[in-house]
């Protein structure tokens, strides 16, 4: 490929990526800071009025401060079902790779049906009603769990394979116990592969919709994704307080994966280019 051919396919991707998510980004800050009048055209004009911080009070605000109450479930739904993931994933994943049985067969095909096979949701409640747990929060971080927890666990093993099966037993002969043995000495060694986990698993779980919407029911059981949902059937001609409720629930998301973005690629690769 020469020079000319890599510069144009170098601007056609800036310009695509432009078009496809600065574009409707600027869109989205542009409407929240517009008075209800000029909101309600949805054009791509500049803001008579500025009412960032009037829309922003009043989004806030809105039905007895739901959204404040959306942030909090959000923010424990995602750090409990990510924190989970990641332990459970990497111990899962480090005992598959390091001790082979008859069952690892078995056990490899329904990790890899967890990210094929499509989530059944009416089972899933029956299950959550009969353990007492449809419609709560811990109820919907177990399904977060199972849900995330085939990717997770792939990309452990992905890694741990590369990881010397020497430096178990050198450990092992040292006196390490295999609790010992993996938190000590295997987690630390995961840093790059913990990170792109937590960070994808976040934004997944943080944006996610469906399944709020499907097992944690009620107004007070409200994720940040929900509020959007409340805010379009209430707010439905008020387009500049739906679009800053869009705002302030893509920030945080957007945030993290500006601070985290290369080491998303950096674990995501690890497994293949090292050994």
């Amino acid at each position: 490929m020469n020079k000319s051919t890599r510069t144009w396919l170098g601007a056609l991707s800036v310009t695509a990526s432009i078009v496809v998510f600065v574009v409707p980004f600027a869109f989205i800050v542009l409407t929240a800071v517009k008075d209800p009048q000029q909101a309600a055209r949805l054009d791509f004009s500049w803001p008579h009025h500025f009412q960032l911080i009037d829309n922003l009070v009043e989004v806030v605000r809105a039905r007895d401060y739901i959204l404040v109450i959306a942030f909090v479930n959000s923010v424990i739904l995602t750090v409990a079902s990510v924190s989970a993931m990641v332990v459970l994933g990497a111990m899962t994943a480090f005992v598959l790779q390091r001790r082979t049985t008859r069952w690892t067969g078995l056990i490899n095909f329904l990790v890899l049906s967890g990210l094929i096979i499509p989530p059944a949701v009416v089972p899933t409640i029956w299950v959550l009603q009969k353990a007492g747990l449809f419609g709560t929060l811990p109820g919907l971080i177990l399904v977060e769990i199972a849900f995330g927890l085939s990717f997770s666990i792939l990309l452990f093993r992905a890694f741990i394979a590369t990881i010397p099966r020497e430096l178990d037993e050198a450990a092992i002969i040292d006196g390490a116990s295999p609790l010992r043995l993996f938190f000590r000495i295997i987690l630390p060694m995961l840093r790059s592969v913990v990170v792109t986990v937590i960070v994808v698993q976040s934004v997944a779980v943080f944006n996610d919709f469906t399944n709020p919407l499907y097992f944690l029911p009620g107004e007070q059981n409200a994720t940040v994704q929900l509020t959007l949902f409340n805010f379009q059937s209430q707010y439905t001609t008020s387009y500049n307080l739906l679009f800053m409720d869009i705002l302030l629930i893509t920030i945080p998301p957007l945030i993290m994966f500006l601070f985290f973005n290369r080491q998303i690629v950096a674990g995501m690769t690890a497994g293949a280019v090292k050994g």
